[in-house]
């Protein structure tokens, strides 16, 4: 995918431990609840934040995080 394709943040709960980092990667996109788990709007990512949206998928200490394609 290219930066141009509107993403979103998926969360695999499966694998989702509530370590957090998402959240601190991506603070305006990525909120804990009350037990640290993320909560994310499914809104897409803008452009000028892909960048920081995969870094915090590939930091993630169990890989919970992904980024798709929205779908229009």
């Amino acid at each position: 995918m290219d930066q141009k394709t509107p993403q979103k943040i998926d969360i695999d709960w499966t694998s989702c431990q509530g370590h957090g980092l998402c959240a601190e990667l991506l603070p305006d996109h990525i909120t804990l609840d009350e037990w640290g788990y993320p909560l994310v709007d499914g809104a897409p990512i803008p452009p000028r934040t892909i960048r920081r949206a995969r870094r915090a998928a590939s930091d993630c200490p169990v890989l919970a995080l992904k980024l798709t394609a929205t779908r229009n």
